[in-house]
């Protein structure tokens, strides 16, 4: 099988559990370090899916790989090569399939409860889990693409995940790692403290304090989502 690209847009935002998951697996996997100038792909043939990770930027800035991604996504779309999106990601995915990322009500920081949309391809994506607790970190949002189905919502941000055939596009995070925790609550320090005011926001402290109790869920639920994911990757 043909590896799974995995695009890291900054230092701190990788693959995480994601990466933990298809090893387990053996399914080989190549990353494309955006952050440290790695080109991206032109071709999605050369790849079985493509997985896109976080950062900090927004899809809508004028920097020249977001518009090569948005063109490599939509190639995978038309060729069945199943893409996944974590945040950033997500909006990458939605705004090359024809949604618009625009800024949420709110900036969402730390964990918070997400719920699963009571249709059938939710629960074909998630089995039995109705909610959650998952790991936020996002100012924006982005609305579902034409034929997108509604997986997730949470109090502050109405769309939290779609699918789209084998695709899925998260705005949560589900691949969190604690080193990972740790490290955003470091590089994002300042953020925390400018958005203190945001009801979706949560100190470090707080962030951090519940990472023994809230990962091993999360991953169960990542688990869940990946092995579907992974169920459709292309030969």
């Amino acid at each position: 099988m043909k590896p799974v690209a995995i695009f890291r847009h900054a230092a701190t935002e990788g693959p995480g559990y994601f990466a933990a998951f298809l090893d387990e697996r053996a399914i080989s996997w190549e990353l494309v370090r955006i952050d440290a100038g790695d080109a991206v792909p032109q071709d999605a043939k050369r790849y079985s899916g493509l997985v896109f990770m976080g950062g900090p930027m927004s899809v809508n800035d004028d920097l020249p790989w977001i518009t090569q991604a948005l063109a490599l996504i939509r190639g995978a779309a038309a060729c069945d090569i199943p893409v996944l999106g974590h945040c950033l990601g997500g909006q990458l995915m939605a705004k090359a399939l024809g949604g618009a990322v625009t800024r949420n009500p709110v900036k969402e920081i730390g964990w918070g409860d997400v719920r699963v949309s009571g249709n059938e391809t939710a629960r074909a994506w998630f089995g039995e889990i109705r909610s959650f607790e998952a790991f936020h970190w996002h100012g924006e949002t982005f609305s579902l693409p034409q034929s997108a189905v509604h997986l997730l919502s949470s109090a502050h941000c109405a769309n939290q995940a779609f699918a789209l055939g084998k695709h899925l596009a998260l705005q949560c995070h589900v691949e969190m790692t604690e080193a990972m925790i740790r490290a955003w609550c470091d590089v994002g320090a300042d953020e925390i403290a400018a958005s203190a005011s945001s009801p979706a926001v949560q100190t470090a402290q707080a962030m951090q304090a519940q990472m023994a109790g809230k990962l091993p869920q999360l991953q169960s639920v990542a688990r869940q989502l990946y092995q579907r994911w992974v169920a459709g990757l292309a030969d």
